[in-house]
């Protein structure tokens, strides 16, 4: 039997379905909107797992080619490994999900969102959100949801629920936000500097539709819901509980007190180290409780310093900022370099510029398109005193990268103004909090020591929050442990007229409105202080390119020209390119760009393709080639692939009995444009600038 329930949600039919599709998953569903649909499921394994010490939810993400009526390019014709889209996508409904779960449930937890349709209007990462949910929500696990999710747009002044691609081009604002039937949970997105009322307007402008969400996977779960499955949480020793506070505790207290990051694990692994070791006769082979027990009082231990003398680990009040440092042109033979560090963060950041040829194609869903300003960031494990090897990006570097890109995008000069493809690496060197945030300050110190004409400069600050009951202290620039013992992560970035980029992460089962508020205004305090010290470094862009990066030109032909310029099997861009040593890219529409080492080897480049193009004049005399002699004239060439006839009687006054007597080929000569007929066929005379002699 199929399961369904509809609703209208901007201007569209929102549909879950259960019971049609994999059903043998502990939950399934459909969610489909326009043309837009996805399979959710969801599995717990049966065998609990109490060794992990942390909630084993795995989130997958993928996208099918079928699903846009496409085959996938490359030898094998198959999906391979996830796509950028699809891992931020995974990551996207992992946020919401996780915090939802109890966090002692020892079993494995897998959702899996497959794309199955795509019309190429409504992105099915929300859709992922819903159904991930609603999967769960019918499935018995337990969860403390449902949770819902919705994008929204500012378009003309006003919010847009859900926009379509095409829409999101236009506005503002592009937020996705999540939240239960009382609080918002999770946001994230991008905006064109947008105020933080705006923003706030526009969390509160979700509300009605999540809630109208969330009803309807109630409404699912009343039909077909599967009864919750009980489980049993590791349960802890009281004496055990007793006999690690009694001897860790007071050290913990003291440790959190030590504001050096590798110091105060120093301490805190002799802690546990000692502590595991003098309880090990009396509870033997207990050494991950003890761990965890210690882990325990130590949260508890930071968050009532926090609430009760507003004091942090580093001995900051929840409002100073850490000390930040600005470094720009630190590496010499680079198009543009920063150092941006923050405390115990610090991010070396580069900038490098290239032609059109450094495009990335990216082939979505969505259609295939050009990108010419990236973003990578990378986070070896030396930035936090770790041994690991190093292979590709995961998830978490592609997330961070990915928000900042979006932060910085709305500040990347057009390619009208700037025809460059623009490639920032972000390589986080030491790691205590935000390494995303200053990714985008040091993103933005490097773009303006390369001379991106980048308006203004961006900076960003992640917020944190602890919530004890009714009483809770909103934190400014967070640090690692404040992120992981704290309840809120809330990533706010953009200039002094707005807000560019967000995220925010709960480890709690929801916030409300005054907190989030809050936040907001703390955060661009924050914000407007960094800008501050970021332009005592370098106020604005610098006016001259680096001596090493490329010099660009671009500038438009006559479509009916690109061919001359290619010239018979590419044989005249060829020859221009051979002799300046450029790059050259001519698009359909007449564009050209020229992408050259040096300013002169990009005009010589330049003023040979307006040789190509140019017209000839009448009236207007030309040093020509003498490309064939016929016996009545020679056919002149004095434009490329260009030529005009020069008549025997126009080669002087005098009468010439044979064109070799005076010209041969390859002679160069001068001569005069006398008339052009209605077929472009071109007369020239050699005669006309020969001076006449005497008597004649």
């Amino acid at each position: 039997m199929v399961y369904r329930v509809e609703r209208e949600l901007g201007g569209r039919k929102l549909i879950i379905e259960s019971g049609q599709m994999a059903k043998q998953a502990n939950g399934a569903v459909t969610v489909k909107y326009g043309d837009t649909v996805i399979l959710a499921t969801v599995v717990a394994s049966q065998e609990p797992d109490y060794e992990r010490g942390f909630l084993p939810l795995f989130v997958e993400y993928r996208e099918k080619a079928y699903a846009a009526g496409k085959i996938p390019g490359g030898f094998f014709k198959r999906e391979g490994r996830p796509r950028e889209k699809e891992t931020l996508s995974a990551r996207l409904i992992d946020r919401p999900l996780r915090s939802l779960f109890p966090p002692d449930f020892p079993y494995e937890i897998q959702v899996v969102v497959t794309v199955l349709s795509a019309d190429q209007e409504n992105d099915a990462d929300t859709l992922g959100m819903i159904g991930g949910s609603a999967a769960v929500t019918l499935s018995g696990i337990p969860f403390h949801g449902p949770v819902s999710a919705v994008r929204v747009g500012r378009i003309g002044g006003g919010f847009c629920l859900n926009p379509t691609f095409s829409q999101l081009e236009s506005s503002q604002l592009d937020l996705v936000v999540a939240g239960t039937k009382s609080d918002i949970i999770m946001i994230g997105g991008s905006a064109r500097e947008i105020s933080e009322k705006d923003l706030f307007d526009g969390m509160n402008f979700s509300r009605e539709a999540i809630g109208q969400i969330i009803e309807m996977q109630s409404e699912l779960a009343h039909q077909c819901g599967q009864p919750q499955r009980e489980f049993s949480p590791p349960q802890v020793d009281k004496d055990l509980l007793v006999a690690v506070e009694e001897l860790a505790a007071k050290k913990l207290s003291q440790a959190n007190t030590i504001p050096g990051k590798l110091e105060r694990g120093e301490v805190l692994n002799r802690i546990i180290k000692d502590t595991v070791e003098r309880l090990a006769e009396r509870f033997p082979e207990k050494e991950r409780a003890i761990t965890s027990v210690i882990s325990d009082l130590e949260k508890r231990n930071m968050r009532r310093r926090i609430m009760g003398e507003r004091l942090r680990i580093d001995g900051r009040g929840p409002d100073d900022l850490r000390p930040i440092s600005c470094e720009v042109g630190i590496l010499p033979r680079t198009h543009g370099s920063a150092l941006f560090t923050r405390g115990e963060t610090q991010s070396l950041v580069v900038t490098t510029l290239g032609s059109k040829m450094d495009e990335q194609k990216i082939d979505d869903l969505e259609g295939e398109s050009w990108k010419s300003y990236m973003l990578h960031y990378n986070f070896p494990p030396f930035s936090v005193g770790e041994v690991k090897p190093i292979r590709g990006p995961g998830r978490r570097e592609i997330g961070h990268g990915a928000l900042a890109e979006r932060t910085i995008q709305p500040l990347i000069p057009t390619d009208e103004v700037f025809p460059y493809t623009i490639r920032i690496v972000s390589d986080i060197l030491e790691s205590n909090g935000s390494s995303s945030m200053a990714t985008v300050c040091g993103g933005s110190l490097s773009l303006m020591d390369a001379g991106v004409p980048i308006k203004t400069g961006i900076s960003g600050v992640a917020m944190g929050l602890v919530k004890e009951g009714k009483d809770w202290v909103v934190l400014t620039d967070i640090l690692g442990a404040e992120d992981h013992l704290g309840d809120m992560d809330f990533k706010v970035a953009g200039t002094r007229e707005g807000i560019t980029g967000f995220q925010m992460d709960l480890k709690m089962e929801g916030v409300d409105s005054s907190i989030l508020w809050e936040a907001l205004k703390k955060s661009k305090l924050a914000r407007l202080k960094i800008l501050d010290i970021m332009n005592q470094t370098i106020p604005r862009p610098r006016s001259q390119l680096s001596s090493y990066a490329p010099r660009i030109t671009s500038f438009k032909v006559p479509q009916e020209k690109i061919g001359a310029i290619i010239g018979p099997g590419g044989k005249m861009i060829r020859k221009i390119i051979e002799e300046t040593q450029a790059k050259i890219d001519i698009e359909d529409d007449g564009t050209v760009t020229i992408a050259a080492t040096d300013q002169a080897s990009g005009q010589k480049a330049k003023e040979l393709i307006d040789l190509i193009i140019q017209e000839p004049e009448v009236g207007k005399s030309y040093q020509g080639t003498v490309k064939r002699v016929v016996d009545f004239g020679a056919f002149v060439e004095i434009l490329p692939q260009q030529e005009g006839l020069l008549h025997i009687s126009e080669i002087d006054h005098k009468r010439i009995g044979r064109v070799e007597d005076v010209l041969k080929v390859g002679d160069k000569v001068m001569v005069k444009v006398t008339g052009i007929d209605p077929q472009g066929k071109i007369r020239l005379s050699r005669k006309a600038l020969l001076p006449r002699e005497k008597g004649r």
